[in-house]
């Protein structure tokens, strides 16, 4: 696993490079609490959205489950009217949260750039 600086650095190459960033964080599956935040908005509360987010992982690998589902979940993308919501599983028990404007920017811009950079948090 990447270190705190590290983490901080890949979450800035998300903000720099993805038009209509939001907000960005690595989360604890178990928890639901962030590792590394970043944010372009005070109104924007990424802790709960980090905690929500994880149950949403968590109820999606139990629906995995049930359905006896051999393969394994690799991200996740929500599109609400006005925002891309993204969800990166970097290891088994850590993930990427990522918010995006949709105006500015769009699912194919997100999933690259977040894929580009999360190498290093899979280690």
């Amino acid at each position: 696993m990447a270190n705190e600086k590290e983490m901080n650095e890949i979450l800035d190459k998300f903000h720099s490079e993805i038009p209509g960033f939001i907000a960005a964080s690595l989360v604890d599956l178990d928890s639901g609490m962030t590792l590394a935040v970043r944010s372009n908005r005070n109104d924007f509360d990424l802790a709960v959205a980090s905690a929500y987010n994880s149950e949403l992982v968590k109820q999606k690998q139990k629906i995995m489950k049930a359905l006896n589902l051999t393969t394994h979940l690799e991200d996740m993308i929500l599109t609400l009217g006005d925002q891309i919501h993204f969800l990166k599983l970097v290891t088994p028990g850590t993930f990427i949260y990522l918010a995006a404007d949709r105006s500015s920017s769009n699912i194919a811009i997100v999933r690259t750039v977040v894929n580009k950079y999360s190498k290093p948090l899979t280690v």
